[in-house]
Formats: C-alpha cells, sequence, structure tokens
C-alpha cells in the first residue's frame, strides 16, 4: 500500500511539475494568451486524426457547429471533446498524444441549450486538488475524472448550487439549467462558467456565473446583478469567462439576446466590481452580441482586455465588427480593433516580430476577413498582427482603430479577385519560439505564418474544406499542432 501511496504522489508531482506544458482550457489559459510554451513541430504529416462529431449535420456546404477545443495534459493526454448524436449527445475521449489511441472515454448527460448554431461543449483541466478533467453535465452541474493520464481514474458530479440540493430534484434542474459556456479553471483549480435558466428551480436560479472551488463549494451571481440591468438575460454563447493575470478578477459578457455588457467580478466572491456597456465605436449604438458567435475576453500582460463584437448597424463595418478594448477595471475605453467577429484575440510578443519598433509590451494576433458583399467587402480575407497602443485611420469606417504591425490575406480564390477563402479560427495558438503562428482556413488547410519574415512557411491540406463555425487551433506538449476542420481533429507534426 506504501508504494502505490508514493507512485501516485511521484505522479501527482510530476503532472505539476509539467502543467506549464498543458493546454488546460479555451485558448490555453484562463487569460486566454493561446501562447505556447512549447516548440511547436513541423507541418510536414498528419500523425493522427479522430472525429469530434459522429453525426455532423450539414446546412447546405456549412457546418454550422462550434465544436469544444481539445485540453492537452502536461504529460500529454489529448482530451477531446465529441458530439455523438445529431442534436446532442457528448462524451469526452481521452487519447494518447503520440498516436491517438484511446485511453479512456466518459460519456456525459449534458443537454444543449435552445440555440441557432451549435454551441460549444467545453471541458477543462485543473491539477489541484488532483489532475482532473471536469466536462459540462445536464442540469448545470459538472462532471469530474481523476488522473486523466490514466486508464483509470475516480469520476464524480458537483452543482454549483449544492449537490445534495441537485439529487433532491434532478428533473427540475435537468429541464431548466443549462451551461452555455466552456469551462474555465485555473491554477489552484477553481473553476468558472456561464448557465442559462429557463424555468422555475427549487433553488431560485437565475441566469447568470457560476464558481466551483477547488474543494468542490459552488457559488453564482445573476447577470442582472452583475451587469446592474435587469434587462440581461445570460451570458453569451460560448463565451469563456477570463481571469486578470493575477487571478482576481474574473471577466464576461452579458446580453440581452441582443446587446449587453463586459463585466467583472471578484474571482473569490462572485462581487460585481465593474460593468460597461458595448458599444459600436462607429455609430454609437449598442453593440451586437451574437449568441452564433464564440468571442471569449483576452487579458493582456498589462491586465488589458480585449472582446469581440458585431457592429450595429449590420454591415457598417462589412460584418467584421469590433475588437473593443478597455483597461482593466473597465472604467477607460481604448482603441478598438478593427475587426471581432467571433474571434477571440492571441496575445504576441513583441520579440516574435523583429521588424516591429513600436513601444508597445505586447501585440495582438486576430482575424482579419472582408466578407464578400457585405457592405464594401470585397473578400480580402486576411489574418493580423495589431498594436493596441498605435492608430491608424480604418479604411472601410474612417474612424481610428489599433494599427495593422502584418497582415497576410488568405491564399485560396474564392470569386473574384481580390476576394479568398476565409481564415477559419476563433483563437490562433502561437508559438514564441520560433515567431509562428497556427491558422486554419476555410480551404481545408492548416497554415504556419512566420512573423520574423511575414510569409507561411508551412502548410498541410487536411479536407477539400468546408465553410464552418470557426475552430480553434492548439500546441501540445510534444509539439504537436492540433486543428479541426470539417468535424475531425487532426494532429500534425514531423
Amino acid at each position: 500500500m506504501q508504494r502505490k501511496i508514493l507512485i501516485a504522489l511521484l505522479v501527482f508531482e510530476g503532472i505539476l511539475a509539467a502543467q506549464p506544458k498543458a493546454w488546460i482550457t479555451f485558448a490555453h489559459d484562463s487569460q486566454h494568451s493561446a501562447q505556447s510554451s512549447i516548440t511547436a513541430q513541423n507541418l510536414d504529416r498528419i500523425v493522427w486524426q479522430t472525429p469530434v462529431d459522429l453525426d455532423p449535420q450539414y446546412s447546405g456546404n456549412e457546418l454550422l457547429i462550434h465544436y469544444g477545443s481539445p485540453v492537452i495534459t502536461g504529460l500529454n493526454t489529448v482530451i477531446v471533446p465529441v458530439k455523438t448524436g445529431a442534436t446532442g449527445g457528448f462524451r469526452v475521449d481521452g487519447r494518447q498524444a503520440s498516436d491517438g489511441g484511446l485511453l479512456w472515454s466518459a460519456t456525459s448527460d449534458y443537454i444543449l441549450p435552445t440555440h441557432d448554431w451549435t454551441p460549444v461543449f467545453g471541458p477543462t483541466l485543473a491539477a489541484k486538488p488532483t489532475p482532473r478533467v471536469y466536462y459540462p453535465g445536464v442540469g448545470g452541474t459538472v462532471y469530474y475524472r481523476d488522473f486523466p493520464d490514466s486508464a483509470s481514474g475516480s469520476s464524480g458530479q458537483i452543482a454549483f448550487f449544492g449537490t445534495a440540493n441537485y439529487q433532491a430534484n434532478p428533473s427540475a434542474y435537468n429541464q431548466n439549467v443549462f451551461i452555455n459556456t466552456p469551462i474555465l479553471s485555473d491554477s489552484s483549480g477553481n473553476l468558472f462558467f456561464g448557465f442559462l435558466v429557463t424555468g422555475t428551480t427549487p433553488v431560485p436560479l437565475r441566469s447568470g456565473i457560476a464558481r466551483i472551488s477547488a474543494s468542490g463549494q459552488g457559488s453564482w451571481v445573476s447577470v442582472e446583478s452583475v451587469s446592474g440591468d435587469s434587462a440581461m438575460t445570460h451570458v453569451v454563447y460560448n463565451c469563456a469567462p477570463a481571469l486578470s493575470p493575477d487571478l482576481s478578477t474574473l471577466y464576461a459578457a452579458v446580453s440581452d439576446g441582443f446587446y449587453g455588457y463586459l463585466v467583472s467580478m471578484n474571482a473569490s466572491t462572485l462581487a460585481p466590481l465593474a460593468h460597461r456597456l458595448l458599444l459600436d465605436p462607429k455609430s454609437g449604438d449598442k453593440a451586437s452580441l451574437n449568441d452564433d458567435g464564440s468571442a471569449s475576453p483576452t487579458v493582456g500582460p498589462d491586465g488589458d482586455v480585449y472582446y469581440g463584437v458585431l457592429e450595429t448597424p449590420f454591415g457598417e463595418n462589412n460584418d467584421r465588427g469590433w475588437m473593443l478594448h478597455f483597461n482593466s477595471t473597465l472604467s477607460q475605453l481604448k482603441t478598438p480593433g478593427a475587426f471581432g467577429w467571433d474571434d477571440t484575440a492571441s496575445i504576441v510578443p513583441v520579440t516574435m516580430v523583429p521588424s516591429y519598433h513600436g513601444s508597445s509590451p505586447y501585440l495582438l494576433m486576430t482575424k482579419y476577413n472582408n466578407y464578400l458583399g457585405i457592405g464594401t467587402g470585397n473578400g480580402a480575407n486576411k489574418i493580423a498582427i495589431l498594436d493596441p497602443d498605435a492608430t491608424e485611420v480604418d479604411p472601410v469606417t474612417g474612424i481610428t482603430v489599433m494599427n495593422e504591425v502584418l497582415t497576410m490575406i488568405g491564399q485560396t480564390p474564392d470569386g473574384p479577385p481580390p476576394s479568398v477563402k476565409e481564415w477559419c479560427i476563433n483563437s490562433a495558438a502561437i508559438d514564441p519560439s520560433t515567431n509562428a503562428v497556427f491558422a486554419g482556413s476555410e480551404d481545408g488547410r492548416l497554415y504556419r505564418w512566420d512573423l520574423a519574415t511575414n510569409t507561411l512557411t508551412q502548410k498541410i491540406v487536411l479536407t477539400s474544406g468546408i465553410g464552418e463555425a470557426y475552430t480553434p487551433t492548439v500546441v501540445g506538449p510534444n509539439g504537436f499542432v492540433y486543428a479541426i476542420n470539417n468535424a475531425t481533429l487532426f494532429a500534425i507534426g514531423n
């Protein structure tokens, strides 16, 4: 028995030591930097692939489904969220990164909230109190499985409003409470997520933001309370909460189904700190917070907060939306980026761009599509590196926006020049050690963008291409790059 305990402790300590290599949540970490600490391999070949949807439902030539991001342990087990049915049904698979071999699988009874585009089923990893994977369950509950690097591990179910309360009347909660965002974890093992309430529950819940501590204690705050607006009805679908660099402040976006606020809370107590009505920088009207998107806040190393919205009126900015920019207390509105629709900004160290000679402490990478046929959109779809502290005049709207440091246009024609296929990302992986950005395209290829030379130095064909809801890219501890295209997760490497 003592030997088994010692082995367990050594494994536990090894996982904690390897945790900086892990990709624990959507966009890597609790600030959503999407920044890898591992050198990515070359895009030479597809090492393995696995479905993330066993029954994908197509809308013509489009796949309007937001697939959850894979998360990867420090010891290199890939946790893959899988949709198993036509309209629902979910599980998480633990796969060996070397060859994709199935290590374990766990089914969830999670039920999707009412939706248009299929929302995210988003798991997360935590190293404390034991190494765990958490994933959404029915009725606003969260399931966990311990030791995700092992073929076996204990499991359980937690309700943020009290597990005993849930067990006393599960049907009431199952019918009326739905997790509607990816789950976020912090370095202490605390969890955060948004939930939707559609009817009466024994414990009187209202739509809001939940916290489950590492010890399993739950708490929540309503969207009305945190925004100071009784018209707010839910956390924006797919909006993964984000934390300040010191983990003291939690950020999320709340909505009445059309418009809403960026809000901040005390990360320990969920006490409201600040709220900011989200406005279109050009028209001054309330910006659109579309539940078909998956934009999440990004928090910079200096504490500034970035959040993507759609423009109002529609088409004013060619359906590009805006990347709104605030200071950490949300008291100061700063220069916006010219694109924000369904996009979560990635953090780029300035050292990745040798040609940059500005004064900003970091740069942003965002999608930069310019959709053909919407407003003056010409289909010159790009990705961009932006300086959040420098400005230029946007040629589309004439307002002041973040300065473009570098841009890269798509590679596959899609209509009359300069129209090309869209970049197909909601979060792009950043590899500082090779000055690389990894971004997928609706042409079915994954590209490596070298920021030192501003060239696409590598590409690999994943599928023949499809129009789809945007997807993330991820880098694992062995340097494999992971991308989703046409309902399949691909592991790419040397």
